[in-house]
């Protein structure tokens, strides 16, 4: 974990475990520019660029840029956000799965590793199907249900309907 500024504090979790975090206060009392002025939205871009700091995607200039922040003169900077996740609908995330076997099945062709392709940070997908009610009796409702849903979705799985 970088911590280029100082600014890594530890704090008590609860049940015995501790956290850190990266304190823009301590980033302040450096003198690095007057943070506790900011907008909430910019303190938190810039809680992100500070803990991602590691002088490669995320330099200390970036840092500096963004803690100096001044609305009434913006600086024509680029500020590098790096998220710490990302979630995916299914209208969005099953191409983005795809995608991914597709590169990795790619490189594993041309002999190389498709451990390589790999997201840079964690993606979570949700997968939402709708289960319309299509009967009346209770029963044969759930069975019904059931039965329809696996149609519409074209599920070629085992199918165990209890009561």
């Amino acid at each position: 974990m970088s911590d280029e500024f100082r600014t890594l504090k530890k704090f008590d979790a609860g049940k015995g475990r501790e956290g850190f975090l990266h304190s823009l206060p301590a980033l302040e009392e450096q003198g690095i520019g007057k943070i506790s002025r900011l907008p909430v939205s910019i303190r938190i871009v810039l809680e992100s660029v500070l803990r991602n700091c590691d002088g490669k995607k995320v330099r200390r200039k970036d840092v500096e840029t963004l803690a100096n922040w001044n609305a009434k003169k913006p600086a024509n900077e680029e500020i590098p956000f790096v998220v710490a996740r990302i979630v995916l609908q299914d209208f969005t995330g099953v191409p983005l799965v795809v995608d991914l076997a597709a590169m990795r099945s790619a490189v594993k062709r041309l002999g190389g590793d498709p451990k390589i392709i790999e997201p840079l940070v964690p993606v979570d997908l949700v997968v939402t199907r709708s289960i319309w009610n299509t009967s009346r009796k209770a029963y044969s409702t759930r069975r019904s249900t059931i039965a329809t849903f696996f149609v519409r979705t074209r599920w070629s799985g085992p199918i165990r309907i209890r009561r």
